[in-house]
């Protein structure tokens, strides 16, 4: 192959913690597999960490380390499989469907595109199951059985979009959860089997070729189908296809040691969160039976973190990944955060893209990290061992890891040094047949939160009497390489806006087996067919008629779906709905926090029955309903549309069905959110002509103190706080100047918050825009880190998000005076909501 790497290259919440088990065996049956993989501990030399095994101790940097690597093409070393990402558990990519362009090939094209931004080697997507899977639900191709419609969801497209930018891309399905009628409830069946094999029929009619195929998502494994799997796959032309076991812990992996059939059936062995769940990675493991199968082992789903704050953990996670345990591939979860913010794990993912109506977009540190090694590999290289390891012998100073093309042609290495705490020299020398010359260097700079976090080109290196020499210096990534073509995409998203009101659809979507535009499902499946009742066009219809196996063990699982503003307080919402059998209807309004797993949510519910009994009911984030009011209209039966509306203003609530006010309400718990649509079970039911529109918006320009909800301690730029970068602080209120703020109307619906003391504006500070960067008082210059949607939120109190990356204002868990305020991605809890107390007097 050429030493360029150009375009097209040619070469996972929200989960349950992973019970990966304590590897105190592995130390002891190292030496042995050494020998096996091929490894010569003395190959490196005498100052370079060979191969290093789990466990290893870190200690401090205490002095500047100097390491010395030979990159020698004669070394041994695993195939490596590639990095990458997941599309699915929890519908994150939902919202990217109904992004304009040029921003949705934009966000593609960071995600995917060779030599621009991640370049994503690996693609994992989820088989829609009509349940929810963390943060939604993704439709089923296939929701009655033998009724395939190949149409249905959008992952093909996603696959489609992926290929279209990188032919070489592999791709990799996964079930969370399927319909009802699969093995009368039982996803270890046949059925199931049946099931993926009219899965994979629809990526052929999509030109797709899968190259691994799981089983079921975190829920353990059953040898007997597995087993199944493998036949069916090979009877039916799917041979090529590799099978992962078990999408969960490495107790497959001893089941395999003991079954060769089963042995024989999985193909890669791949484990969730081996670096522990949502953990800074600094080490990894696997298990000695794993390592034994010899099988290709994989961090199947890792990550879940912010799309910030999480490269750090990334740019350990895929070195440490295989120098502790022999993982050679790495899937992040997620893909992308496109999704509302109501919803945990909102800002996760690669890139951040929440907002279609505006365009906006961010690319995520995450996306550099990934780039490091993405960008100067592809898979079929080969892990060179004696020139991977860590830094100076000591894993506090960092990793690296060497790999080189299956012909010699050309090679990378990938340092980081996430945890260093001086700088470092390194010295490399170049052996066994590889080329030498100039070697390009790329560095990204993860040393805080103002660091920039993109990748940038250095100054190459050229050797000296063949020793190349570089200083390596703290919180960095660096990629040594032989290879060109590398870039770092140049693509920003517009400013983010607010979903305007008033706002109207007529839910005839956007093409067969699609959602309406902006709608998110949470359970069952809501996709455009065909109208009924004597409607012309087509109209939203819920799809699942049975209760899905379901991956989630919320205590409610009926269908709906959610869709606008989390800021929307005083509006009324009306739709028409028909109910196709026997069942009930229902409209959502003021939905806000949805806890994970879909475990809960804080609305308001309007249902109608096909028997004509309503009611207006209030539901909280543990699915508790409480009754506001109840009654009867004539029954509407079945067959027939009919108009609801919900409308808000202040603490009351009125509920109208065809025209007329049945019920009101007064409750003012839920002070804002978004519309949803409903039916109370798993039954036939459309909807059509949706139409929203605005009451009276509180003027919240004037002056006040913001006081945490969570702890009574109030926002205050402290005496000293009034430097540009000075952290605002919290303190108890003492009635000071300093502890008040004028909110200011922007353009587009935000506010400046400026301190009445200093006269500087609440900013997000130059680029600390991740979770546990301070925000600070500055100079106003204009600038969206300036500008924050003042929201009414769940249980009174106001949400402060800022319009630069939509995080919001948050003192986490430091609710003691003197403490830092720090964004933190939007999760409901009470530290994120603030009272907006008048100053009496105040100008």
């Amino acid at each position: 192959m050429s030493t360029a790497l150009r375009t097209p290259l040619r070469a996972p919440h929200r989960t349950r913690t992973s019970r990966v088990p304590v590897l105190t065996a592995l130390a002891l049956c190292w030496s042995l597999f050494l020998g096996l993989s091929g490894i010569a501990p003395g190959a490196a030399t005498a100052t370079a960490a060979p191969v290093a095994a789990a466990g290893t101790t870190a200690t401090a940097t205490t002095a500047a380390a100097t390491t010395a690597v030979t990159v020698d093409g004669g070394s041994a070393g695993r195939v490596f499989d590639g990095v990458g990402a997941i599309s699915g558990g929890g519908g994150n990519t939902r919202l990217l469907y109904d992004y304009p362009e040029p921003q949705r090939s934009q966000v593609f094209d960071h995600l995917f595109k060779p030599g621009y931004g991640a370049a994503l080697q690996l693609l994992k997507v989820e088989i829609g199951g009509d349940t929810n899977s963390t943060d939604g639900a993704e439709s089923s191709h296939e929701h009655t059985r033998g009724a395939v419609n190949c149409l249905s969801g959008y992952e093909w497209w996603v696959m489609e979009q992926a290929k279209l930018r990188n032919p070489d891309i592999k791709l990799y399905a996964l079930s969370w959860g399927a319909p009802g009628w699969i093995g009368n409830g039982k996803f270890w069946s046949q059925d199931m089997i049946g099931y993926l094999m009219d899965w994979l029929g629809c990526a052929r009619q999509h030109h797709l070729t899968v190259d691994y195929l799981g089983g079921w998502n975190e829920r353990e494994f059953d040898a007997a189908w597995y087993k199944n799997l493998r036949a069916t796959l090979n009877a039916q032309g799917y041979a090529a296809v590799k099978v992962v076991g078990a999408d969960d812990n490495w107790d497959i992996a001893t089941a395999m040691r003991s079954d060769s059939a089963l042995a024989e059936a999985v193909d890669i062995v791949g484990v969730h969160y081996p670096c522990k769940y949502r953990s800074a990675m600094t080490s990894c493991a696997s298990t000695p039976d794993a390592l034994a199968t010899g099988k290709q082992l994989w961090a199947a789903e890792n990550g879940s973190d912010d799309a910030n704050a999480g490269a750090p953990a990334i740019a350990r996670g895929v070195n440490r990944g295989y120098l502790d345990a022999r993982m050679t591939g790495f899937l992040n979860w997620p893909l992308v955060a496109s999704i509302y913010q109501n919803l945990s794990f909102n800002t996760m993912g690669l890139v951040v893209a929440d907002q279609p109506w505006s365009g906006a977009y961010t690319v995520g540190r995450s996306a550099w990290a990934t780039a490091h090694t993405t960008q100067f590999t592809e898979p079929g290289w080969h892990y060179l061992d004696t020139a991977s390891g860590y830094l100076g012998g000591n894993r506090a100073n960092g990793s690296y890891v060497s790999y080189r093309a299956p012909d010699g042609s050309a090679w990378s290495t990938v340092l980081e040094t996430m945890d260093a705490t001086a700088p470092q020299t390194l010295t490399l020398r170049v052996a066994g047949g590889l080329p030498g010359g100039t070697l390009r260097v790329w560095s990204t700079d993860l040393s805080g939160p103002a660091a920039p976090g993109r990748m940038v080109r250095a100054a190459d290196l050229t050797a000296s009497s063949g020793t190349y020499t570089m200083t390596l210096r703290p919180g960095r990534l660096y990629t040594l390489t032989t290879t060109t073509g590398q870039g770092a995409g140049a693509a920003t998203g517009p400013a983010r806006s607010l979903l305007a009101l008033p706002y109207a659809d007529t839910l005839a979507g956007s093409g067969p087996g699609q959602e309406a535009r902006y709608f998110s499902t949470m359970n069952g499946a809501f996709e455009t067919a065909p109208c009924a009742g004597g409607r012309s066009g087509t109209c939203l219809r819920q799809q699942a008629p049975l209760s899905p196996i379901r991956w989630t063990d919320e205590a409610s699982n009926h269908p709906y779906t959610l869709m606008g503003g989390l800021d929307w307080a005083d509006y009324t919402v009306s739709a028409d709905a028909l109910l196709e059998q026997s069942g009930t209807v229902e409209l959502l309004g003021r939905a806000g926090t949805q806890r994970r797993n879909n475990k809960g949510l804080n609305a308001y519910h309007l249902r109608l029955s096909d028997t004509g009994a309503w009611s207006l009911t209030k539901s909280d984030s543990n699915w508790a309903f409480t009754t506001l009011a109840s009654g009867t209209v004539a029954a509407p039966g079945t067959g027939s549309w009919h108009r609801l509306a919900l409308a808000f203003a202040g603490r009351t609530i009125t509920a109208r069905i065809d025209g007329t006010a049945v019920g009101t309400a007064q409750d003012g718990d839920w002070g804002a959110g978004q519309i949803g649509l409903g039916t109370g079970g798993y039954q036939g039911a459309q909807f059509a002509d949706l139409e929203i529109t605005p009451g009276a918006r509180p003027a919240l320009d004037g002056t006040y103190t913001l006081v945490d909800v969570n702890s009574g301690k109030v926002l205050d730029a402290s005496g000293r706080g009034t430097a540009d970068g000075t952290p605002v602080i919290q303190w108890d209120g003492n009635g000071g100047a300093n502890q008040q703020w004028r909110l200011t109307a922007v353009p587009g619906g935000y506010c400046t918050v400026t301190g009445v003391a200093s006269g500087k504006v609440l900013a997000v500070a130059g680029n600390s825009v991740v979770p546990g960067a301070g925000l600070n008082l500055r100079t106003g210059d204009g600038s969206t880190g300036q500008q924050w949607l003042v929201a009414p939120s769940d249980g009174g109190g106001y949400l402060l998000e800022s319009r630069s990356d939509g995080q919001l204002a948050d003192p986490g868990g430091s609710t003691a005076a003197g403490a830092q305020v720090v964004q933190q991605p939007a999760n409901g809890k009470a530290q994120q909501r603030w009272k907006l107390v008048p100053v009496t007097g105040a100008a």
